[in-house]
């Protein structure tokens, strides 16, 4: 865990976001099993170094995606991670979310803080015009994190994204940079 507030890109009043780093595999690892019970079936998080190793691999140093780490600033612990994926410039200039919170920060607005963040850092210094989350309809914390922030329920898309052995429905949601968060 680290509190240096020096290495957040962002921070608000009780989160800062920071890129993921290799070092941070046992304590990342650590969290996706404590809440496996919270994630599954919606989501899969990495749960060996193996694993972790691949995954923040793709993250790190990738202009197509920017992996963003919630902490905790009280004491620099992971609340949950926020992924821009599928980063399009030219004229799209869009982007597909990706997020967990971890069981010891659930239900705590961290991560709704974070996401916040994110939307600022994505239509601010990454130039980005919009943001899509893509949601199984069952997943109804999800669903109210996305509204929260501002997001506008676009559609419906049938067997769209193989989860856990299956082709799952889900809603897109998204987000404009010329959107009122207040709403």
């Amino acid at each position: 865990m680290s509190g240096d507030l020096g290495e957040y890109v962002a921070v608000g009043a009780r989160v800062g976001l920071r890129p993921f780093t290799p070092g941070d595999a046992d304590e990342f690892i650590a969290r996706a099993w404590q809440s496996r019970e919270l994630h599954e079936p919606w989501l899969f998080p990495p749960l060996t170094a193996e694993t972790y190793a691949a995954y923040a691999a793709q993250l790190i140093g990738n202009p197509e995606r920017v992996g963003l780490l919630v902490c905790d600033t009280a004491d620099g612990s992971i609340a949950g991670f926020i992924n821009i994926n599928n980063i399009v410039r030219g004229g799209f200039l869009s982007g597909a979310l990706g997020y967990g919170a971890f069981a010891h920060a659930a239900g705590r607005g961290l991560l709704t803080e974070g996401l916040g963040l994110v939307l600022a850092h994505a239509f601010g210094p990454l130039g980005l015009h919009r943001l899509e989350a893509n949601i199984q309809p069952g997943n109804t914390a999800s669903r109210a994190l996305v509204r929260r922030a501002g997001f506008r329920l676009e559609g419906f898309s049938p067997a769209m994204l193989f989860i856990d052995g299956a082709w799952r429905d889900h809603e897109r949601w998204a987000i404009t940079s010329d959107t009122d968060p207040k709403r």
